[in-house]
């Protein structure tokens, strides 16, 4: 119950934020993110290219991680994922409230969760971080950017979306590695310190996801 009070209260205060607190929406919003969406990218400040980029890429990194944690689930997780590539964390956090502890993974993998399962999805995403990262910090606008996030909603907001991503990831964590049978609390400690980049790193090297149906087979012989 005290779960889903804290994330019902994020997502509330979040949502509070983003329609009555948040800077109000500028004329060319919408045109901005047609620009963004459709590749038109001729005088957008690379920061906020980045930033609209990377938002793709982390509910990619929670798919990761959702896809196996929703078998066993009453709620199904998929649909809390695809709304996270429109929405992001508006779509993740009602998930985050109604998810019960699931530390085993039984069944067979389907091709989804042996997608978003494999070390070379985590490879894949963390490439594109560190590309849309470093593109981000070396050609961005950082003068510009803060104006913006000062007095523009859809930048101010997605901001504060990405840090509320980047940050929840370690809720979900000791679930996953029980999945696989990790017990380091190191690694937690580690993804918990260095957001983004530990979770990356955490995709990249986790062990692969033990069937706890598998081994009860195998210990009951």
């Amino acid at each position: 119950m005290a779960k889903k009070i804290i994330f019902g209260s994020i997502w509330l205060v979040f949502g509070t934020y983003a329609f009555l607190l948040a800077p109000p929406n500028r004329p060319d919003t919408f045109l901005l993110i047609q620009n963004l969406i459709s590749g038109r990218l001729e005088g957008i400040n690379p920061t906020i290219i980045a930033l609209f980029n990377i938002m793709g890429v982390l509910p990619a990194m929670y798919a990761c991680v959702l896809f196996s944690d929703g078998r066993g689930q009453k709620v199904p997780a998929w649909i809390f994922v695809i709304l996270s590539f429109g929405i992001g964390a508006f779509g993740l956090l009602p998930y985050f409230a109604l998810r019960n502890p699931n530390p085993k993974f039984a069944g067979e993998k389907n091709w989804l969760i042996r997608l978003f399962d494999s070390r070379w999805t985590g490879f894949t995403l963390a490439i594109a971080a560190l590309f849309l990262v470093g593109y981000g910090i070396k050609a961005g606008n950082w003068t510009d950017f803060i104006a913006q996030f000062q007095t523009n909603r859809f930048i101010d907001v997605m901001s504060l979306d990405f840090c509320l991503l980047c940050l929840l990831f370690p809720w979900l964590l000791n679930d996953d590695m029980s999945r696989r049978g990790m017990k380091d609390a190191r690694i937690l400690i580690a993804v918990s310190v260095i957001p983004l980049f530990g979770t990356l790193a955490y995709l990249c090297l986790r062990s692969p996801l033990i069937n706890s149906e598998s081994t009860q087979d195998i210990a009951s012989t």
